[in-house]
């Protein structure tokens, strides 16, 4: 069934949308590169829409009423907007779930050491990455040092023009033979994902010189000790800033795309709606690459504690309303999605494949070989979601996760099914998923958009 492209559907006023929109997005994922960083930025473009801190509602014994804006931030890795609908909360929520961590190198606790004159970083990867990818990259180190007495230090080098970059050697090719014969796997093995940071020795140091006097610019800029890094979460991430791609500029190049290229359109949607029948919720969450879980993932009761709270507020809670409220709402998973990929078909199979400029993708389950681990939504719900998508003139496409026994993946779905709800897998879709340069088309991004928006009105 051949679609055209959402660009075949474009006037020059939306085609002005659709890159002005995307302008947007290459903002926030240059500046926002960790899940702390996208906290802070959606808290205070809520803030400037009107979103009240719910503990700050509850401490003042504050009332919640239809049109209410509030949000919650859980350890500022997660975060929660609620606008509070006309209709109880018991006839449910319109929902919009989606992760804010990406794949990454994490320092390890106790990361700095010398080798041979040359001061390294010992990392340990988060999530699922082709550890040959990450190599002679130019990498930037984002993060926070809480030192003992509870003072934070954020810490972003590599970023501006004047900073330093830091990165991974690999080994010359004069000189890989052996290299070369190992399977992709083992090309470059984890604990070899080491990151070269400096070479200058500290003057009159006897002792690992050039560590020394790496600590001794890490105490004079940012005034931390070497054992202030057992109390700090440093990320190293790709350096630089999303960019266009393609010489059409339809595409966009940046890190992070899985999954802060849903996370953007489905906040950007809450903000624009001043009110609404049900309570809509936008959920961003941490840990979806690692299995969602901790406190700060989907498996932790963070969202059915604000929840609670929430009903509380309005001042009719109870167990019975409690459950109902989970029962009778409706989510979107939003995550991304595989792109049919010309350089490698073999993987795909064409007539279930998203495509880049085709919208929004639904994916009604993913899962891996045999659907194992997913969520397979309801017909009746595909069907609700096609009707709203026509209507609003949304152009949407679905898809699966490659061929059955390519392999394929999860998102945080069927957490969110397990309270009964209404649940499906939608997003957009990527080449290079889980790679530190990701590709995704900006007609997608802004159809999502229209999409998240048509959904929270109208489900």
């Amino acid at each position: 069934m051949k679609k055209k492209t959402a660009w075949e559907f474009y006037d020059e006023t939306q085609f002005k949308e659709v890159f002005e929109f995307s302008e947007g997005y290459k903002e926030f994922i240059s500046d926002c590169k960790t899940e702390r960083e996208c906290v802070q930025r959606v808290i205070k473009e809520a803030k400037k829409a009107g979103f009240r801190d719910l503990n700050q509602v509850i401490l003042n014994e504050g009332v919640l009423e239809a049109g209410d804006k509030v949000y919650v931030n859980n350890m500022d890795k997660a975060v929660a907007l609620f606008l509070i609908g006309k209709e109880s909360i018991e006839k449910g929520m319109n929902i919009l779930g989606a992760h804010i961590d990406s794949p990454r190198l994490d320092l390890k606790q106790n990361p700095l050491y010398e080798d041979t004159q040359l001061a390294m970083f010992d990392t340990h990867y988060y999530g699922g990455i082709k550890k040959y990818q990450w190599v002679t990259l130019p990498l930037a180190l984002h993060g926070v040092v809480i030192k003992k007495d509870g003072t934070k230090i954020d810490i972003v080098i590599g970023e501006v023009e004047t900073d330093p970059v830091v990165g991974i050697s690999d080994l010359l090719v004069h000189l890989s033979g052996e290299q070369m014969d190992k399977k992709a796997s083992k090309v470059i093995e984890g604990e070899n994902l080491n990151i070269l940071i400096g070479s200058i020795p500290l003057q009159d140091e006897e002792k690992d010189a050039v560590k020394a006097n790496i600590l001794k610019l890490l105490k004079d800029k940012y005034d931390f000790e070497e054992e202030d890094f057992v109390s700090a979460e440093i990320e190293a991430v790709p350096a630089g800033r999303a960019r266009d791609y393609g010489i059409d500029r339809s595409m966009i190049m940046g890190y992070g795309h899985d999954d802060r290229i849903c996370a953007y359109p489905s906040y950007k949607a809450l903000l624009e709606l001043e009110e609404s029948q049900k309570t809509c919720v936008c959920l961003l969450v941490d840990k979806e690459e690692i299995g969602s879980v901790g406190a700060t993932g989907m498996h932790s009761k963070f969202f059915e504690n604000a929840v609670a709270e929430i009903i509380n507020c309005t001042g009719e809670y109870s167990e019975i309303l409690f459950r109902r409220a989970f029962k009778n709402s409706k989510m979107l998973s939003s995550d991304v999605s595989a792109a049919f990929d010309p350089n490698y078909p073999s993987a795909m199979e064409k007539n279930n494949s998203a495509y880049f400029g085709k919208g929004l993708v639904f994916n009604k389950y993913t899962g891996s070989r045999g659907k194992y681990n997913s969520n397979d939504a309801n017909a009746e719900y595909m069907a609700q979601l096609r009707n709203i998508c026509d209507k609003n003139k949304v152009v949407y496409q679905t898809a699966e996760l490659g061929k059955v026994d390519q392999g394929g993946g999860g998102t945080i779905a069927y957490i969110l099914a397990n309270y009964n709800m209404e649940v499906i897998d939608s997003g957009i879709a990527l080449h290079n998923m889980h790679a530190p340069w990701e590709i995704a088309s900006k007609a997608d991004i802004y159809e999502a958009k229209k999409g998240y928006l048509a959904f929270l009105r109208e489900a």
